[in-house]
C-alpha cells in the first residue's frame, strides 16, 4: 500500500493525540505508534459493541457518529495510553482494574458507562487498565508536569487508513464525525465537511 500523509488533532483521554505521515500497512485500520490495530480487530470490537448496545436497549444512532469510528477512536486512545504507561513503567493491579470496571460513571451503571465511553465489553480490561494507568501518571506528572505529559503522548503518532477519509480535525455538533470525506482530490469540500462519513 502506498504511503500515505495524514494529520490529526484528536482528543485522547484529555491529551492532545496528533499524527503524521508514514506506510500504512496492510490490513491496517489504524497504526499507532509500534502497534497495528487490524481492520479485523476493529470489526470484532465494532460486533460486540453494536451487540452490546442492543442487549441494553440502546440505539446506535444516539452516538451521533457511525459506531466503527467511536470504537476506532477508543481503540487508537487506549493503544496511545498503553505505549505511554509502558515508557514510564507504570504498573495497574487486577484490583485496580476490577475496581475500574465497577465505576457507574455518570451513568450510574459501570455496563451503560463503559458503552458511553465506546467500549466494548470485551475490551473493557483493557481500557480500565490504561484508565487507571493514565490517572496514575498524571497524578504523578502534578500540574506542573502536564504540559510534559501532554507532549510526550502527542510523540505517539497515529495514522488511520485512509479509507476512512480524512480525520476531522474541527468537528462540531452538525459534523462530529471523527472523519470527513477526503473528495476526489484529497481536499474534502465545504458540502462533503458537513456529512458525517459513513463507516
Amino acid at each position: 500500500m502506498k504511503s500515505i500523509r495524514v494529520a490529526v488533532a484528536a482528543a485522547a483521554v484529555g491529551i492532545a493525540l496528533t499524527a503524521c505521515s508514514s506506510p500504512m500497512q496492510a490490513g491496517a485500520a489504524a497504526v499507532v505508534g509500534k502497534e497495528r490495530i487490524s481492520t479485523s480487530q476493529l470489526n470484532k470490537e465494532t460486533d460486540a459493541y453494536r451487540a452490546a448496545l442492543k442487549r441494553n436497549n440502546l440505539d446506535e444512532t444516539a452516538l451521533g457518529v457511525p459506531v466503527t469510528q467511536y470504537v476506532l477512536q477508543r481503540l487508537a486512545d487506549v493503544s496511545a495510553a498503553r505505549q505511554l504507561l509502558a515508557r514510564n513503567n507504570v504498573q495497574v493491579t487486577d484490583k485496580e482494574i476490577d475496581a475500574k470496571l465497577q465505576d457507574p460513571g455518570q451513568y450510574q451503571s459501570a455496563d451503560i458507562n463503559l458503552l458511553a465511553l465506546g467500549v466494548a465489553p470485551s475490551y473493557a480490561r483493557e481500557y480500565a487498565r490504561t484508565a487507571v494507568g493514565m490517572g496514575k501518571l498524571q497524578q504523578q506528572a502534578g500540574q506542573g508536569g502536564l504540559d510534559k505529559l501532554r507532549q510526550d503522548f502527542a510523540q505517539i503518532k497515529t495514522i488511520f487508513n485512509p479509507r476512512f477519509g480524512v480525520v476531522n480535525v474541527n468537528p462540531t455538533q452538525e459534523n462530529p464525525s471523527l472523519f470527513v470525506d477526503a473528495g476526489r482530490f484529497g481536499k474534502a469540500t465545504p458540502q462533503q465537511a458537513q456529512q458525517p462519513q459513513q463507516g
